[in-house]
């Protein structure tokens, strides 16, 4: 869900700036275009589900245009909710270009009706809503839909239905499976944040800004959400975060990935042959993953979709203007039936470190691997990045990892606004972090594409972690994070080698970056990242139910048998000092 900027939030906080005043802050803060069309708008619309209940809309509608294409845009945060100064700017300017936009409370948020449920109803809903655009007389039946977060999972739901007047979709920072539950650790600080969202939302007995703080701001989230983070068991930890039940939170902490709760939600099998999708994304948005999951499907079935991924992270608003820009372009080809700009590559990325936009024909660019290997350095702490392979002799570095004191998450990927980049030098001086760093580069290299750690591990514990981070070191000594992953290890996942450790391959998510001579490459080594993994218990019992902890003893191997590398996806013919 993607909130106001932190200067605006700020003056909203403070009671300095009215709805009038917010929406004009946003107009010159995202600078989306205005077409030449002046708009009105209708609210209060009632449009019919198929069991009777009403969901509720308001009609943006563009002047002199009586009959056109359409745009829907379905939300669970109130078109006249905390956000309702974004949506109703985005909604003016679409109109403002000639598409009529239905902004449109999900059942039983808000002004709707009915009860909701997450994700159950948003396919048959999606559907229904598609179908009574289609009937309108301003319709021609050529409909787009648009939208963050759960607003792109909305759209993959009607997708799903198999509707005939949705024709193009612009899902931004999301994908067909929102709430995937992780083989490689339960995403507790994703649910319960977002529960904790839902609750603040609909809490009559706080103030206006009381609630925002607890809907936008970490810190004040953090607070409220300690004891729920570090409760157990794992299943009750709603009970702490909004102080009752939560359904979707007790069916989704309960059963693994291949439960019910989790396959009903999933509509990836609709993604091959939904409309064409412009998919827009940031490198550290949570969701980052299945985004380019479901475009390389469309890709693979030949939707020509397109893909814009920017230096983001999930609550913030830069994506939007872009998201704009390159809908209306997408819309006028798929609603309109106009031609493709000519000149315009698929895959648009951003360059972490060199701040530039490049245009690649696919996802992932065509790359060769640049295997840096894991060195240790004897009793010292860091060890070294080499492209040589290490010694036989070489000693393994070893830690121990306590459920009860876990390794914390800093910054990264999470759906709060201390997410993306940050120092990681705090994280690097615990004991159960190892650190592998490069030389300082003699010239600039550029990767894009998934970045992997293989790892060869041996742990004490039947079920553990292992938590691998790529960091650019500047020269003054800061680490920031680029991208990370986690891996799970139970029994039957890890290829067991002759001496009884396991060979790995954690999945640090995808990037673009350019690390700049004189820079460093480093990579962290730990096992866990709490709360945004559930911390692994270390048993293999149900995690989700236990309450005991035990700490393991890990053991990380560099030597010539087990050759531990970070992958790399070089871009271009760069050599890398060794």
């Amino acid at each position: 869900m993607p909130f106001l900027t932190a200067q605006i939030e700020r003056l909203l906080f403070e009671n300095k700036l009215s709805q009038t005043a917010l929406r004009a802050a946003l107009t010159q803060l995202l600078d989306l275009p205005t077409g030449p069309l002046k708009v009105t708008v209708t609210r209060g619309i009632r449009v019919p589900m198929r069991d009777g209940i009403a969901l509720i809309a308001d009609h943006w509608t563009p002047a002199g245009v009586e009959v056109g294409p359409a745009v829907l845009v379905r939300t669970p945060y109130g078109r006249g909710g905390p956000s309702r100064a974004m949506w109703e700017l985005t909604a003016a300017k679409f109109a403002s270009h000639g598409y009529h936009v239905i902004a449109q409370d999900v059942r039983g948020r808000f002004d709707s009706e009915g009860e909701f449920v997450a994700f159950v109803h948003e396919t048959d809903d999606g559907v229904d809503s598609l179908k009574w655009m289609a009937g309108q007389p301003w319709c021609d039946g050529n409909i787009g839909m648009w939208g963050p977060s759960y607003l792109g999972y909305a759209q993959w739901a009607a997708a799903a239905g198999g509707s005939p007047y949705l024709k193009a979709l612009v899902p931004i920072i999301t994908h067909s499976h929102l709430m995937q539950y992780h083989k490689n650790g339960f995403p507790l600080d994703l649910l319960v944040r977002w529960i904790f969202q839902l609750s603040s939302m609909d809490d009559g007995a706080l103030g206006p800004i009381e609630r925002m703080r607890r809907v936008a701001d970490a810190a004040v989230q953090d607070r409220h959400l300690a004891r729920a983070f570090t409760h157990l068991p794992l299943q009750t930890a709603d009970e702490l975060a909004i102080g009752r039940v939560d359904p979707l939170y007790r069916a989704m902490s309960g059963s693994g990935a291949d439960a019910l709760a989790w396959l009903a939600v999933d509509h990836s099998a609709a993604v091959a042959k939904a409309p064409p999708a412009l998919f827009v994304s940031g490198w550290y948005d949570l969701f980052l993953d299945g985004l380019l999951d479901d475009y390389a499907t469309q890709a693979q079935a030949g939707l020509t979709p397109r893909l814009t991924i920017g230096p983001w992270t999930h609550m913030e608003t830069g994506y939007i203007p872009v998201a704009f820009r390159e809908g209306l372009r997408w819309y006028a080809e798929h609603l309109r039936g106009e031609p493709a700009s000519p000149n315009s590559k698929p895959v648009h990325l951003y360059i972490l470190g060199a701040n530039c936009w490049r245009q690649f024909e696919q996802w992932p660019p065509p790359s060769q691997d640049l295997r840096l290997y894991l060195h240790g350095n004897g009793a010292a702490k860091t060890g070294r990045l080499f492209t040589h392979t290490p010694s036989t002799d070489t000693a393994p570095d070893t830690y121990t990892y306590n459920p009860a004191d876990p390794t914390p998450n800093y910054g990264g990927p999470k759906l709060a606004n201390d997410a993306g980049p940050v120092d990681n030098r705090p994280l690097e001086r615990r004991a159960d972090v190892l650190i592998f760093s490069s030389i300082p580069l003699r010239e600039d290299v550029e990767f894009a594409g998934p970045v992997r750690l293989e790892l060869y591990v041996k742990s004490s514990r039947p079920a553990t972690d292992f938590f691998g981070r790529l960091c650019v070191v500047d020269r003054t000594g800061r680490s920031t994070n680029i991208c990370d992953g986690n891996f799970r290890i139970e029994p039957g996942r890890g290829a067991v080698q002759p001496d009884g450790s396991l060979h790995i391959s954690v999945a640090l998510s995808a990037t673009a970056y350019r690390v700049r001579a004189g820079q460093r490459l480093r990579v962290l080594v730990a096992s866990g990242a709490h709360p945004r993994f559930a911390r692994n218990l270390g048993i293999l019992e149900n995690q989700a139910t236990a309450v005991d902890m035990l700490p393991a003893e890990q053991t990380v191997y560099h030597d010539a048998a087990h050759p531990s590398a970070l992958v790399l996806p070089l871009i271009e013919q760069q050599a890398l000092a060794s």
